[in-house]
């Protein structure tokens, strides 16, 4: 990626009207995060009742608060914000969840032992 992508567009005389979270390598990191938004949504559900309250995934039973910086408090709600619709908000913790599920389920289920 260029480093000074304003400079570029100006001499190209383009105009920037959006950008795009950093979600890895090109391509292939825009479909990762396009897959992880999809997914979401498909598997968020209201709860039962009279109130249904924010839509969820039914599997994920702990609510634990997690420590974060600023910054990622940041990305997880551009993110957030680029995979809800109008039919179905998704929360930066939704995010979060997600990515934390991904990432862990890529790591052997017995790591060796030290």
């Amino acid at each position: 990626m260029a480093k000074n992508v304003e400079k570029i567009g100006e001499v190209l005389g383009a105009t920037a009207v959006a950008g795009l979270p950093e979600v890895g390598g090109g391509a292939f990191g825009a479909a990762r995060m396009a897959r992880l938004a999809a997914s979401l949504r498909a598997r968020l559900e209201p709860s039962e009742g009279r109130r249904p309250g924010r839509p969820t995934d039914a599997r994920w039973v702990r609510h634990p608060k997690i420590p974060m910086s600023e910054e990622t408090a940041r990305k997880l709600a551009r993110l957030a914000k680029l995979a809800s619709t109008p039919e179905r908000r998704v929360s930066p913790m939704q995010i979060a969840a997600q990515l934390l599920e991904d990432a862990v389920a890529q790591c052997p289920a017995d790591p060796p032992q030290s």
